[in-house]
């Protein structure tokens, strides 16, 4: 079975073109495509795509947020962000909204047919500067001493950030529950944020760990 894709692109040009090579391809289906991501999240109800290619500056709602509704409505869709936009805020951003992929648009066609057959199979396809920064985000930072964060802070914060609970953060730890809340009180301080998703927002874009 072809899969099934959903582009969005304001650049009616360039959103052509890919139609066009997609639908080369017999392995692949275009569902549907549209200028802007405003009513993604119905589109994504309806046409229930596989794929998705996003691109981030569109008008009337953006790439990010229209990653969140793809993600909402449809949390099995993967979204392959594909932009022109190479600087870590907007990366981590797609990211942390749940992209699966981000491919910048001066990807070759065969590479974009890999990176679609890719991220079905469950892989997360980067363009090679991309995942370049990704595995530099894993890399120790400067920013960690500036947050003055201590050893214990550090251990709670990495946890938090694969996606451990405060429960099984204290397991594994070994300490109490209310000693894992106060430290995530006091590193919520220190990196000026208000809560978990936050705080583990801060730690990607800024390469905190």
């Amino acid at each position: 079975m072809a899969v099934r894709i959903i582009i969005f692109e304001d650049n009616d040009r360039l959103r052509e073109s890919l139609v066009y090579l997609l639908k080369s391809n017999n392995a692949f289906e275009v569902a549907g495509e549209y200028n802007n991501c405003r009513e993604a999240a119905t589109i994504a109800r309806v046409y229930k795509p596989d794929v998705v290619l996003m691109d981030i500056d569109m008008p009337l709602s953006n790439g990010i947020d229209g990653v969140k509704q793809i993600k909402e409505a449809m949390p099995q869709t993967a979204v392959v962000m594909y932009t022109v936009f190479e600087d870590d805020e907007k990366l981590f951003a797609c990211l942390c909204a749940g992209a699966n992929g981000y491919l910048l648009k001066k990807t070759p066609p065969a590479r974009l047919f890999d990176a679609i057959e890719e991220v079905i199979a469950g892989g997360a396809p980067m363009s090679p500067s991309i995942a370049r920064r990704v595995l530099e985000s894993f890399s120790p930072k400067k920013q960690a001493r500036q947050y003055d964060l201590s050893a214990r802070e550090t251990e709670v914060l990495q946890l938090l950030v694969k996606g451990h609970s405060t429960k099984i953060i204290a397991d594994k730890l070994f300490i109490s529950f209310e000693t894992v809340r106060s430290h995530l009180k006091n590193i919520y301080t220190k990196l000026h944020v208000n809560c978990g998703k936050e705080a583990i927002a801060k730690v990607l874009s800024e390469r905190i760990l």
